[in-house]
Parts: structure tokens; sequence; C-alpha cells
């Protein structure tokens, strides 16, 4: 027959168990309720970390769009014959003239296209620079011999949200630029 009581209550008690205090149960650990504080924790969730194609590409790109857009928004003191032109902006004298969108002559003609675009530059690029920011700065690191810095939790998804709307910036500014 299975007994429901504690088989303890049929041992007789010694005069000295009931003088002692009760013993203290253990403390349960705690959940975490941040980001996890280890990489082997990040590993069990889900984790994203930029590929060394994107780290590039951002390397690369964002100079260069700085560039331009430094040139396209300081019209016409940027262009040839104005007090910014050189030396920074020297090689827009021949792209203007192979590009009439930031040449002399849609310049003179009110053409805003070349800079809405350039606006849209600096969103972009301030949308880039949070990514590269969120990932500089929560990244955890990742568990093994050569692993990636991972974000995770909702840094991660922020991170992933604003560097996936700036590249769709990018691609359909350029798909836009091309037509």
């Amino acid at each position: 027959m299975v007994s429901t009581r504690s088989s303890s209550a049929a041992l007789p008690r010694s005069p000295k168990s009931e003088s002692s205090p009760p013993p203290v149960p253990a403390k349960t650990p705690r959940r975490s309720v941040g980001r996890p504080r280890t990489a082997a924790a990040a590993a069990r969730g889900w984790s994203h970390a930029p590929g060394a194609l994107t780290l590039l590409w951002l390397g690369v790109s964002l100079p260069l769009v700085a560039w331009d857009t430094g040139y396209v928004l300081l019209r016409p003191r940027s262009m040839p014959g104005g007090s910014l032109h050189w030396p920074l902006w020297v090689p827009y004298a021949l792209y203007g003239e192979v590009d009439h969108m930031y040449g002399l002559k849609q310049w003179s003609a009110g053409n805003g296209f070349t800079a809405a675009q350039g606006f849209i530059n600096l969103i972009e690029t301030a949308m880039y620079l949070a990514y590269l920011w969120l990932w500089y700065a929560h990244a955890l690191p990742a568990a093994g011999a050569g692993a990636k810095r991972v974000l995770t939790g909702r840094t991660g998804g922020l991170a992933v949200l604003v560097g996936f709307s700036a590249a769709v910036m990018t691609v359909s500014k350029t798909v836009l630029y091309c037509e």
C-alpha cells in the first residue's frame, strides 16, 4: 500500500532536533531577464552577427557615400569654381560632365532630384552607423576560436531591423536612380 504521509513522521525525534531551527532551503538561481552574459547562453537562442562581406561593404561604401553626399548638399560651393571644390571634390568636375545630374546644367535648371537623393543618403548613412554601433557596443563574444561577436534578444532584433531598412533604402534608391 502506498502512503501519502511523510515517512519521517514515524521516526522518533531527538530532543536536539526540536530545538534546532529548520533547515534553510537552497536558493534557486534567478533567471536573467536581460541579455545573456555568456557566449554559451547566447548560443542557445537566436543571435545575429554581420558577415565579413557586410562589414567590408559598409567599410567601403560609408566613406564614399559621405563624400558624395557632401558634394551634393554643399553645391554650388563644392562645384568647380566654388570655395570648397579644391582639393576634396576635384574629381567631380569630370563626373559632372559624364553624369549631368551632378553637373552645372542640372543645378542651374533647379533640378532637385540629386539633392533629394543626398538627403536620403544622410538618413541611410545614419541608419548604417546605428546598425554598426548596436553591433559594436552590445555584441557578446561568441564561443569558439575565431568566432564573431553576436547580438541577441531585442538589441539583435533592432540591429537587424535597422540594417535591413537601410539596405532596402539603398536598393530602392539605386533602382530609382538607374531608371
